[in-house]
This record gives C-alpha cells, structure tokens and sequence, in this order.
C-alpha cells in the first residue's frame, strides 16, 4: 500500500505576490495536487470517486510556514496518508525548496454525498 508520494513544482509568476514571494493562499493548491497525485499513484481517481455521487471535502486544513518560495523555486511536496477511517482521510504534508523545509501542514477529507450527507468512503480508498 502506498501511504507516501513526492511530487515537484516550479513556482510560477503569477502564484507570487507583490514582493516576490510564493503567495501564502497557494500552498493550499499545492497541497490539494499532493492529494490527488498520491490517490493516483495508489491507481485511484478523483473524477471516478465523484461520478460514483461521492466527494471529499476538506473538513480541516492547518499550515504551518517556516520559510518563503520565490519565483522560479523548484519546490518538493511530500504528500502522506497519516490515517483512514471508515468516512475519513487524515494527510500530512512537507513542502520543500531543496533541502529547506518551507511548510508542514495536515488536512482531514470526509466523504459526503452530494447532499453533504457523511458517507462511507469507497472500497477503492478505504482498500489503501
């Protein structure tokens, strides 16, 4: 079972703000590619898990930055499953510039239907 993924990113021009720097609303963005990335890597899809009338939404979401990004920073975000019950997914999260951590985050999915209603996650994740 996969519990753990890398992906790499470059950081783009317009993701910055006026003084240069990684804008602090997109470490979010990042975080949620993680997401995604490992749940592929593990052969899951979002869109699938979606067209089956299930999604996950994020219950909780905490970061903690310790240091900036610029423009054009190559960035390493390790993405981790921390835990998973029957309706949700616990995730922790390092962002990397080389090997300067810039942020440590965690986030809790539930799974919902598409009245908001807390369902079982499916078999295709609760299986990982």
């Amino acid at each position: 079972m996969l519990t753990e993924h890398s992906i790499t990113m470059r950081v783009r021009y317009c993701e910055t703000d006026a003084m240069g720097f990684l804008h602090h609303s997109q470490f979010f963005n990042f975080f949620e590619q993680g997401r995604t990335e490992l749940l592929r890597a593990q052969g899951g899809c979002y869109r699938d898990i979606e067209e089956s009338g299930l999604f996950l939404v994020v219950a909780k979401l905490q970061c903690q930055y310790h240091s900036p990004a610029r423009y054009d920073d190559l960035l390493t975000l390790v993405t981790k499953v921390d835990n998973i019950s029957a309706v949700k997914i616990e995730h922790s999260y390092k962002l990397y510039c080389g090997d300067k951590l810039l942020a440590s985050a965690k986030s809790t999915l539930a799974c919902v239907d598409r009245e908001g209603k807390i369902q079982r996650l499916p078999d295709s994740i609760s299986a990982h």
